[in-house]
């Protein structure tokens, strides 16, 4: 069964480079990225993986942990990781999941069922939509969730701004237009009256009668 937006994130148990995890005790109580790679050494996961890693701090001040998956052995992940370093410059701090019998790329429903149980003999593009980006909260819930072509490289400055308008409008009733940044105007929830609007909002701007306007809340 396909998972979305608000279905809880499936919890898994395993190894990694940093050792055996369970997935929503190590998330703990704050955010978490998974994003997923059809095989190591390939070259756009190589790119990507290194732009995470020169990101981490940035998910770090944002109460966000982040961890990749890739449909391979964890003695594989780590021979990767210094490709990875010498590609890009940055050193993978974070943990890769090691996802050989194909488990949790089939919990996740990024392969089907019947993909088998092993990752011996299969080639990326049979992989090919384990490329998928998962944003888990607090609460374990699934927050985003993207998928990529193999020949696309992800935008990860794209997560980051998702990630600050989740928890902006998890706190505030607000959400975010169209190519929103960190600073900029917001649109006021239809859940929010205009008389409730003045007094938490005041000096909003009504762009039409269903589109009002204001300042990031701080």
């Amino acid at each position: 069964m396909s998972l979305r937006i608000n279905d809880l994130a499936p919890d898994f148990e395993a190894e990694t480079t940093q050792g055996p995890i369970r997935f929503h005790e190590w998330i703990g109580d704050g955010w978490a990225v998974l994003f997923s790679h059809p095989k190591d050494f390939t070259p756009v996961c190589t790119t990507e993986l290194g732009a995470m890693a020169g990101l981490e701090k940035q998910f770090a001040q944002r109460g966000a942990k982040i961890i990749g998956l890739s449909v391979d052995p964890v003695a594989s992940h780590s021979k990767w990781a210094t490709d990875i370093q010498d590609v890009t410059g940055h050193t993978v701090n974070y943990p890769l999941i090691g996802d050989p019998e194909l488990k949790i790329a089939k919990l996740y429903d990024m392969l089907p069922a019947d993909a088998g149980d092993t990752c011996e003999g299969r080639t990326p593009a049979l992989n090919a939509t384990a490329r998928s980006v998962f944003v888990v909260g607090p609460d374990k819930r699934i927050k985003l969730t993207l998928t990529y072509p193999m020949t696309t490289g992800r935008n990860f400055d794209e997560i980051l701004r998702v990630l600050d308008s989740i928890q902006l409008t998890a706190k505030h009733k607000v959400a975010t237009p169209a190519n929103w940044r960190q600073g900029e105007e917001v649109i006021i929830t239809g859940a929010v009256s205009n008389e409730e609007a003045e007094k938490i909002f005041p000096g909003y701007k009504t762009v039409k009668p269903y589109l009002r306007t204001t300042a990031q809340p701080v």
